[in-house]
């Protein structure tokens, strides 16, 4: 796990200066601390920071073939590299470490491009291909390794974090409206576009390529998945994922430092700790909560499920004064505003972490692959509501609008009628209607149509979506693609890496995810519950105590809380402060608007009024006057 950076002057081949590559690798210390290196030559400069965890010795990047004709940099781990090493050698390579790195840059000269094809892993690089004067840029098929890029003047630079880039332009960022009116839609900004005008980041799955004065993204992953035959039984389901998920398991496992677990109270790390048996024992496991201030903390529950199976546990306690003095310090790490309350416990389990290990494993992924969410069980039986006559479907609608918060079902029920699938999954994934997030922007701020920008970069997927993909799947495949890495991973990657923490995330392993997304909805969602062939595999490994917990998202009710009996004033003085940043773009009689309705129990707005003051934490943070 490190930290990438880089510029390449693609059309007058003017030369990079040293300086400014190692300005850009210094801001990303906390990513590497162990190892830094440059590549200096002519138009091409590549920085890197290294964290080593497999071949300490050997792994110094950038890293180069024998004749220097190709050079990498690469943050992330290739989980497959050992089978990858054998299959180089037979066609003649030879290898000179025990580092992953080595096979991305012979597999680059044996398959070019298709070397991605052929990687399991997470990972944002850059490869230097010195004879053809070719840059390529590439993100991992998930988006597990954020890496995000700025083109200018014939000029790009690169980096694992926008400070990197920031820090080769020192230039002032300055905000995206446009951008703003997308993380207030989802809570977080989806890829190619960042908060910042002028700077993207790569979506999953693609690759940037400079190539003969030109750029231009594509995507290199375009796995489309076949639903396996109706013949398939459930038991045969049980077996073959259980399998996958013990390989998964084992491959992730593989580290030279201490590997530990982030574990919540929940089956899917609980899971993960079982599984992790198989191959170790005493692993150290950290979890986070507010003690008994909140019905929905995770901590006596993860502590029973450490006990269970022997790990070295270890509880991390916040309070209300944490969580509001920490904010902006985490907001600051994310450099993208993310609102999720999981964000501080995210932050400081890592910490605590990294005093014991270096590596950790943490439990993401089968909600979004597996059908974990409400949402999903609404998408799941949503189909039975077009069957309803109108008369039906008109009057239970009204009721709906009518109850008193209830917002996730509202979304969806107005989605129902919705006939574009795209435009439909953006209606189930937004916070409120689109005209709604429009409206809270000052007049003449936003251009026509500002939040539907991410529809256009969603309707690849539909191409890659099998004409037999059931209503569920094609949700799901957005959100693998788009809503998990851009939110859950972003965060994940930031906050455990501003600690020099390398975390893992291994149901998103791509023979799992392959496998999961050819799958009917009746093996995710049946009689009314989510992940139902995933706690099938479950039953073999965790106690009945353990399969019955109630699923909760972590301090879900911390900020509803605040927000609702004003428990804390902090958050409500920045809303209702009419200095405040966001009303640089807002309006605020719409913001109080929607604090009124909360507060008075008629709309449950948390969600959104927490993302007001994460951006208010944001534009704080990066000093961004108003254009």
């Amino acid at each position: 796990m490190c930290g990438i950076c880089g510029q390449f002057n693609f059309e007058r081949f003017d030369p990079v200066l040293l300086r400014d590559i190692q300005t850009m690798a210094h801001s990303i210390v906390h990513r590497g601390p162990d190892d830094e290196g440059y590549y200096i030559k002519g138009p091409i400069g590549l920085g890197f920071r290294r964290l080593s965890i497999i071949d300490i010795e050997g792994g110094h990047q950038p890293m180069s073939d024998a004749d220097g004709s190709v050079r990498v940099v690469f943050n992330g781990e290739i989980y497959n590299f050992p089978e990858l090493r054998l299959e180089l050698e037979s066609f003649g390579h030879i290898l000179r470490t025990r580092c992953d790195t080595e096979v991305i840059v012979l597999g680059y000269k044996q398959w070019g491009d298709e070397v991605f094809n052929r990687l399991n892993g997470m990972f944002g690089l850059a490869i230097w291909d010195e004879r053809k004067q070719r840059l390529v840029i590439a993100r991992d098929a998930f988006g597990i390794k954020p890496i995000y890029y700025k083109i200018e003047d014939g000029k790009v630079s690169f980096g694992s974090e926008i400070r990197a880039i920031l820090a080769a332009t020192n230039e002032s960022p300055e905000p995206d409206p446009s951008a703003l009116n997308l993380f207030l839609r989802y809570r977080f900004t989806p890829s190619p576009y960042t908060v910042f005008k002028g700077i993207r980041k790569l979506a999953a799955g693609t690759m940037l390529v400079f190539e003969e004065g030109r750029s231009s993204v594509r995507r290199w992953y375009r796995y489309r998945p076949e639903p396996f035959s109706p013949a398939m039984s459930e038991a045969q389901a049980q077996e073959e994922l259980l399998e996958i998920y013990k390989r998964a398991v084992r491959r992730h496992l593989l580290s030279d430092v201490p590997v530990g677990l982030l574990l919540s109270g929940g089956v899917d790390s609980a899971l993960l700790l079982a599984l992790m048996n198989l191959y170790g024992n005493s692993w150290h496991t950290f979890t986070v909560g507010y003690g008994e201030v909140f019905a929905d903390d995770e901590l006596t529950d993860a502590a029973k499920t450490a006990a269970v199976f022997a790990s070295n546990h270890t509880e991390v306690l916040l309070d209300h004064r944490t969580f509001e003095q920490s904010l902006p310090r985490v907001v600051e790490f994310m450099e993208e505003p993310v609102a999720t309350s999981s964000v501080l416990p995210m932050f400081f389990v890592c910490e605590r972490a990294r005093r014991d290990v270096k590596v950790a494993l943490i439990g993401q992924g089968p909600d979004e692959l597996f059908g974990g969410y409400r949402r999903h069980l609404g998408t799941r039986y949503g189909q039975l509501w077009g069957g309803l006559p109108t008369w039906v479907r008109g009057p239970v609608a009204y009721l709906v609008e009518a109850l008193p918060r209830n917002e996730t079902l509202k979304r969806g029920v107005r989605s129902l009628d919705t006939p574009d699938r795209l435009r439909r999954y953006q209606q189930v994934l937004s916070l409120l209607p689109g005209d709604q997030i429009d409206g809270l922007f000052k007049s003449d701020l936003l251009p026509p149509s500002a939040g539907d920008e991410i529809l256009t970069s969603w309707e690849e997927f539909s191409d890659l979506m099998d004409r037999n993909t059931d209503e569920l799947g094609g949700l799901q495949f957005i959100e693998l693609r788009s809503t998990l890495p851009d939110e859950l991973l972003m965060y994940g990657d930031k906050l455990s890496m501003a600690h020099s923490l390398e975390v893992r995330v291994p149901y998103l392993d791509k023979e799992i995810v392959e496998y999961g997304e050819r799958l009917p909805a009746s093996f995710k969602v049946r009689n009314g519950r989510g992940k139902w062939v995933h706690k099938e595999v479950c039953r073999a490994f965790l106690p009945a105590a353990i399969l019955r917990r109630k699923k909760r998202g972590f301090a879900a009710n911390v900020v509803d809380e605040w927000f609702r009996v004003a428990r804390s004033k902090k958050m409500e003085e920045i809303l209702l402060d009419r200095q405040s940043h966001i009303f640089d773009y807002l309006q605020p009689a719409a913001v109080r608007e929607l604090l009124d309705r909360h507060r008075s129990g008629e709309s449950d707005h948390h969600k959104i009024l927490f993302s007001l003051v994460v951006l208010e934490e944001w534009l704080r943070a990066s000093f961004v006057p108003v254009s």
